[in-house]
C-alpha cells in the first residue's frame, strides 16, 4: 500500500505530466500504484557544451562557425546527439532519473538537448544557472519528472577571492523523490587548474567554503537530511577540496568507482588517469548505495598512442574536430529504494 507522501507524490507528478503528455496519460497515471524503484544518479562534464551564436557578454568567440574551431552548426547537433547517447548509455534499467551536467553554455543548449536531441523523448525537465562566468559556461540538472518532483531552486553565487575570476554558480535543487522523501541536490563546477594545481587551490576552495555553508544551513535544520552533492570539483578524493566537504558529515559515494576496458577514473591527463568528477552524499544516502562506477564503454574511448591504453574520445584534439563525446567520463551512482 502507497503511503500518504507517496500519493501526494504521484499525484503532483500528473499534473506536472498533464501539458506534456494530456489528460488521457495523467488519469492513467493516477490509477496505477507507486513501486519502490532505484534512484540513478550520473555525473558528466560535456567538454564546451556551446552553441554557434555569439553572446557579446561572454567570451564565447571560439565556439562560432567562423572561428579557429570551426563551429557550425552541423557539429553543434553531433555533439548534442553523442552527449544525448552517451547519457541515455550510463544506465541498463531505464532512463537516469539525475543528471549533473557541467560546461553547457546556456539554456538554448539545454533546450536542444532535452528537446530536440536523441534525449527528446525521455521526457526531462532541467534547471539551469546563469552565472557570471566569463566565457558563459555553466552547471544544469536534468531529472525524470517520473521519479524527482523540484520545489525550489536557486543559485548561489560564489564570491572571488584574490586573484580568482568569476565563476560558476552552485546550483541547489531541492525536491521530493517518488518514495516522498526530501532531496537536496547541489551541482558544482569549480574552478580549473590553470596556472598550477598550487596557485589555483584557493579558489577551489572558495567554492568548497561556500557549499559547506550551505550545507550546514541545510543539516542545522535537520541533522539526517538527504544531500546530494555532484559535478567536477578539480580535485581528487583526497584532495584538500573534497576532504574540506566531507569533514561536513558528507561521504564520497564514488571514491571506489572505476569503470571496463582499464579506466581507473573519469578523467587521463598524460597518461595518467583521475577522478576529479564526484558524486558526494550523506550518510543517510551513503547506506542505500547499490553500486557506483565510472561507464567506459568502448565507443566512449579512444587509443592513446604516447601513453598507451585508452582515454576518454574527447571532441576536439587540440584544434582537430573528431566528432567524439567529452574530455571526461560519466560517473554513475545507484541507490536502492
Amino acid at each position: 500500500m502507497e503511503t500518504p507522501n507517496e500519493v501526494d507524490y504521484a499525484k503532483e507528478v500528473c499534473w506536472r505530466m498533464i501539458r506534456s503528455v494530456g489528460w488521457c496519460c495523467a488519469v492513467l497515471l493516477l490509477s496505477l500504484p507507486v513501486a519502490a524503484q532505484k534512484l540513478t544518479v550520473v555525473e558528466l562534464n560535456c567538454e564546451n557544451l556551446f552553441d554557434c551564436n555569439d553572446d557579446s557578454l561572454k567570451q564565447d568567440e571560439e565556439f562560432l562557425p567562423e572561428a579557429i574551431r570551426h563551429w557550425t552548426r552541423g557539429r553543434y547537433w553531433r555533439k548534442l546527439n553523442n552527449i544525448g547517447q552517451e547519457l541515455l548509455s550510463t544506465s541498463d534499467d531505464g532512463i537516469p532519473d539525475l543528471i549533473a551536467l557541467c560546461e553547457v553554455e546556456n539554456d538554448t543548449v539545454m533546450h536542444d538537448l532535452t528537446r530536440r536531441s536523441l534525449l527528446r523523448n525521455a521526457g526531462y525537465e532541467y534547471v539551469m544557472t546563469s552565472s557570471p562566468d566569463l566565457r558563459g559556461i555553466d552547471v544544469a540538472l536534468l531529472y525524470s519528472p517520473f521519479s524527482f518532483a523540484p520545489v525550489r531552486s536557486y543559485p548561489i553565487r560564489v564570491e572571488p577571492v584574490k586573484g580568482m575570476r568569476p565563476t560558476r554558480d552552485i546550483l541547489y535543487v531541492g525536491g521530493r523523490t517518488v518514495t516522498g522523501d526530501t532531496l537536496h541536490v547541489f551541482v558544482v563546477h569549480a574552478p580549473s587548474r590553470y596556472g598550477g594545481e598550487r596557485y589555483s587551490r584557493p579558489f577551489r576552495m572558495a567554492v568548497a567554503d561556500r557549499l559547506c555553508q550551505s550545507v550546514d544551513s541545510i543539516q542545522s535544520q535537520d541533522p539526517d537530511a538527504n544531500i546530494l552533492i555532484a559535478g567536477d570539483f578539480n580535485d581528487e578524493t583526497d584532495g584538500p577540496v573534497l576532504q574540506l566537504i566531507c569533514r561536513h558529515r558528507l561521504r564520497d559515494l564514488t571514491r571506489e568507482a572505476r569503470g571496463r576496458n582499464g579506466v581507473r577514473g573519469s578523467y587521463r591527463y598524460k597518461g595518467q588517469w583521475g577522478t576529479i568528477d564526484h558524486v558526494l552524499g550523506s550518510r543517510s544516502l551513503h547506506k542505500k548505495v547499490d553500486t557506483t562506477y565510472i561507464h567506459a564503454p568502448m565507443f566512449l574511448l579512444e587509443e592513446e598512442t604516447i601513453y598507451g591504453g585508452y582515454r576518454p574520445r574527447r571532441t576536439y584534439i587540440g584544434m582537430r574536430h573528431q566528432n567524439g563525446y567529452s574530455d571526461h567520463l560519466p560517473v554513475v551512482v545507484k541507490f536502492r529504494p
